[in-house]
């Protein structure tokens, strides 16, 4: 089926994970009691867990002072600390490391009773131990050697949220907006960019920061990264493995036409005549990624995309008849698994016919762990990634611009 712009997600819900202390019963006591019984051991102490909070105070003297003293008095550790000002009030965002025995709602309670106002929070990971602005300059830098990182630096920048991309209605231009829930931004290659979250609310920072990013995009125009890799196959044929990009429609074009009715269905899984006008949006950086294969004199004869779905990712493969069966398929899908992990990805998934075994065996050919859905003859095979590129079973380095 053909990838589509994903509508987001229904609001996510703040879950709070509890990590009681341990507890051991003491013997039974009494006057007959042996006096050398042993003590009872004391209870385990949980390790310290570490929270992601924002709350609003008001903007004058003492007011963080008075959240950071509530803080301290429930033996919470401010570990980094941001500020959002906001006119009269200013949010506060901090990443906290708090007894292992608290609550979510027990440290919202602190933060109340310290003058913070519509508190938020969610339990963090070591990934949030990062300074921010050598986060920004780090996702800068990415963005400024690939288009196609543009919407995952919005997406790492902003957590939990999801983006899209639209085309400028004719005669429309685009326009810039802030609200609670959503960021509306110009795409430097035409159109609207859309950031939305449920939680927690954008800040004018926040919106500052999304703009200085897609501004560095418009400001360097169309380029296109510089990763090419060239690959032997067993019957001995050179070919080169690339990145793509809106530059090869031509060239995909021409591929569709020299592939059969069936490889084409079993691609697209639909009217074989309505393939060629999928080839803008899969081959867009605002969708995903793409990689090309071609051969030593030029010509394009493969084409594998990874498609951002939300908080999930498609990968979808096109391999020239002629050049079926030759390990083209298991090379590009590799690549394209790289460029997940790359992306910190935690998985990808590819659609294909029940009856059609060959996705599900290059699939299995990664090595990687494997769950299996079948529905009316469609079978969507997912792997799940490593935390790491490097982690990949067949121990992907990971790629640089000009690499």
């Amino acid at each position: 089926m053909p990838h589509s712009t994903p509508e987001p997600p229904a609001g996510a819900v703040t879950r709070f994970r509890l990590w009681p202390l341990a507890r051991r019963s003491r013997p039974a006591g009494g006057a007959a009691a042996a006096p050398a019984a042993p003590s009872p051991e004391p209870p385990a102490r949980a390790e310290p867990a570490l929270w992601r909070l924002r709350t609003t105070v008001r903007d004058t003297p003492g007011s963080l002072a008075a959240v950071c003293a509530a803080l301290a008095g429930g033996r919470v550790d401010i570990v980094t600390l941001q500020t959002h000002p906001l006119g009269e009030a200013t949010v506060d965002e901090f990443l906290l490391r708090a007894p292992g025995d608290m609550s979510g709602p027990e440290l919202a309670r602190l933060v109340d009773g310290g003058g913070g106002t519509d508190t938020w929070l969610e339990r963090a990971d070591t990934h949030d131990l990062v300074d921010t602005p050598a986060q920004v300059l780090a996702l800068a830098t990415r963005t400024a050697l690939d288009p196609a990182e543009l919407p995952l630096a919005l997406r790492q920048l902003f957590g939990r949220c999801t983006v899209t991309a639209a085309p400028a209605a004719a005669g429309e231009e685009p326009l810039e907006a802030l609200e609670p829930a959503m960021m509306q931004l110009r795409d430097p290659s035409g159109g609207t960019l859309t950031v939305r979250r449920a939680h927690p609310p954008f800040t004018p920072t926040e919106f500052a920061r999304a703009r200085a990013l897609v501004e560095l995009d418009a400001r360097l125009g169309v380029r296109a990264p510089g990763v090419r890799q060239a690959r032997t196959l067993p019957a001995g044929d050179e070919l080169t493995v690339r990145r793509a990009g809106p530059e090869d429609h031509a060239a995909a074009l021409a591929m569709h036409a020299r592939c059969s009715p069936a490889t084409l269905a079993r691609r697209y899984h639909g009217p074989v005549q309505d393939a060629d006008r999928f080839l803008g949006h899969l081959l867009s950086p605002r969708f995903g990624q793409s990689l090309a294969v071609e051969t030593a004199s030029g010509r394009l004869v493969a084409l594998g995309h990874l498609l951002w779905d939300g908080e999930e990712n498609e990968v979808a493969l096109l391999v020239e008849d002629a050049w079926q069966r030759r390990g083209i398929g298991s090379a590009l899908l590799r690549g394209l698994v790289e460029l997940a992990a790359e992306a910190r990805r935690s998985s990808v998934y590819a659609v294909t016919r029940a009856a059609n075994p060959g996705v599900a065996g290059i699939m299995r050919e990664l090595g990687l762990p494997l769950d299996y859905q079948v529905e009316d003859g469609t079978l969507v095979v997912t792997a799940s990634l490593p935390a790491s590129p490097a982690s990949l079973p067949w121990g992907a380095v990971r790629r640089t611009a000009g690499g």
